[in-house]
């Protein structure tokens, strides 16, 4: 019987050892491939230096990105219990664009926080974007205790610290562990160091998470990624963001209102399908021309509401700020829309929670702004707590995305 897979992002801090416990995840499951460790071993011996498990990461990364050996959708580790996939993001831009932008989105987190330089910008900023993101199973890893003698005091301060910040955001951690990474330490096996601390290990923590729930009970929605034409059918594709989409039954396209009945759902390798559930990639025959890419399926008795206005927070990744007005892109899910920023409400600096100024004309990078987003068509969005795939998005500036955010309100 095929395990679970649980899909998990591992934030902090730049040099807080986020690779090096990636590499010790992999090393202490037995997850790499043969011969990897030897090659790496044998590559550190001839420097003369220590086996460095950060360079396990560097090198998984390469193989991926020459398409070698490590496939991104395969589990990169495994306990008993279950497989773990790792959605990797070397930084606060690219973990952002990658989790609202990319096909795979988290169920849990580990925050990775250095013992030794406490708790930095850059770490308040991730945790921030886990909160944005509705994140709420979450690991914090207090790395490096062997450079500071193993001591719980130093493991109390820099916990309390990152509390102060934490209660600020309504966020509380499910786990919290002090590691060392390095020498792999309260990751699989409990360490003799650190008496003092007598709860569970990195792995014993993950293995308590619970997989996200699909939304298979609230209704239908099926955004349209393409149409195909497929031995003389043309054969509408696309996910089931939520719901139980069943043959025979009449969806309602948004925005532009059609109706069409299901005629045939497709599934890969499967024969005589007869319904497809929430997280699922189909192919659909209608009893009529299927709807184009972006057009968004409801149950008529349960529409959705096109709107050409919605409130929303969003993270502003570019270096050059967002002005009030400017013509943008908005991206929410299959959809695309010319839009611009009616209001900026409210500005936030990410890191502190400052609210730095209220109906502000401009958003600064890294800066969270609560905004009205005015499209010049109508789209389909849903609070991101009700449809998760309906409710993210991403602003594009020409072809280059500067900004990510949630949904707050489907119609301002």
């Amino acid at each position: 019987m095929e395990k679970e897979a649980l899909k998990l992002v591992i934030v902090g801090s730049v040099d807080h050892g986020k690779s090096t416990l990636i590499g010790r995840l992999f090393y202490d499951t037995d997850s790499l491939p043969e011969g990897k460790m030897e090659e790496i071993q044998a590559a550190s011996e001839a420097e003369g230096k220590e086996i460095e498990f950060g360079f396990i990461m560097d090198h998984l990364r390469e193989e991926r990105q020459r398409g070698m050996t490590i496939d991104t959708a395969r589990a990169f580790f495994s306990t008993d219990k279950r497989d773990y996939v790792i959605i990797d993001a070397p930084g606060h831009k690219e973990f952002l664009k990658n989790m609202l932008t990319g096909a795979s989105q988290a169920d849990a987190a580990v925050l990775i926080c250095s013992a030794c330089e406490g708790v930095e910008e850059q770490t308040r900023r991730h945790v921030y974007l886990l909160r944005l993101l509705g994140l709420n199973q979450i690991i914090v890893a207090y790395n490096k205790m062997d450079l500071v003698g193993y001591e719980q005091r130093r493991f109390e301060k820099v916990g309390a610290d990152l509390h102060k910040f934490l209660r600020r955001i309504d966020i509380m951690p499910t786990l919290e562990v002090p590691i060392s990474a390095k020498l792999g330490e309260n990751i699989a096996s409990r360490s003799p160091n650190m008496p003092w601390y007598d709860g569970p290990t990195i792995l014993e923590g993950l293995d308590r998470f619970v997989k996200s729930s699909l939304p298979t009970e609230k209704p239908v929605r099926l955004p349209i990624q393409d149409v195909y034409e497929l031995d003389g059918q043309r054969v509408a594709v696309g996910r089931v963001e939520s719901g139980i989409l069943k043959r025979g039954q009449t969806l309602c396209f948004l925005p532009s209102g059609g109706r069409k009945k299901v005629s045939e759902i497709r599934k890969f390798g499967e024969q005589d399908v007869e319904q497809a559930g929430a997280g699922e990639c189909i192919g659909v025959l209608f009893d009529s021309d299927p709807p184009g890419r972006g057009a968004v399926g409801c149950p008529p008795e349960h529409l959705a509401e096109p709107t050409e206005s919605f409130e929303a927070s969003v993270f502003w990744l570019a270096g050059k700020p967002l002005k009030r007005g400017e013509p943008l892109t908005v991206r929410c899910s299959t959809q695309e829309k010319a839009c611009s920023v009616g209001a900026i409400r409210e500005r936030v600096d990410s890191s502190t929670l400052e609210h730095t100024e209220r109906d502000a004309d401009a958003l600064e990078e890294t800066e969270v702004g609560e905004l009205t987003i005015n499209t010049q068509s109508p789209i389909v969005v849903e609070k991101f707590q009700e449809v998760p795939e309906l409710g993210r998005f991403v602003l594009l500036r020409g072809r280059d995305v500067v900004a990510g955010g949630i949904v707050t309100s489907a119609g301002a």
